[in-house]
């Protein structure tokens, strides 16, 4: 018992040091204005904690004005366990037509967006263990990361 709650005191050690941006910033740095590089946001999961499943809210561009409204975001959102080995892809829910697909790849408009993961392993039935996940969004070859915790 005494190994499980150092595992898990470990795991979450180690969340700590996942970045919060795809890339170092400096604090004092401007950032440019958001019609030459429109942005996204990951949510946190909810629940979270959860058991069996989770939703994965993210934003894309700057809704709801959404000043390029035509543009096309490429996104994939994954999930992965603390040894960053791909555990699960969420789909998409609701939104535009890619409802239900896999969000791998997908060109997606300016907008909020949710993902829902069953909390099942990649192409299975099999349900995932206990413990802490990652979640990492990819736009336009800028990623974001967050950590999320099932209980069974």
């Amino acid at each position: 018992m005494k190994h499980r709650w150092a595992a898990l005191l470990f795991v979450l050690a180690l969340g700590a040091l996942v970045p919060t941006t795809g890339a170092a910033q400096d604090s004092s740095a401007k950032k440019p204005p958001p019609e030459r590089s429109p942005g996204f946001e990951l949510g946190q999961n909810y629940p979270n904690p959860f058991n069996p499943a989770t939703t994965i809210p993210f934003t894309l561009g700057d809704p709801p004005a959404c000043s390029d409204a035509g543009r096309n975001y490429h996104v994939t959102l994954r999930i992965y366990n603390v040894l960053a080995q791909l555990v699960a892809i969420p789909v998409l829910l609701g939104g535009d037509g890619a409802t239900g697909q896999a969000v791998v790849n997908l060109q997606l408009h300016c907008g909020s967006y949710a993902a829902f993961w069953d909390g099942n392993y990649l192409n299975s039935s099999q349900e995932i263990s206990s413990g802490v996940y990652l979640y990492r969004i990819e736009v336009e070859g800028r990623a974001v990361a967050k950590k999320m915790i099932v209980i069974k």
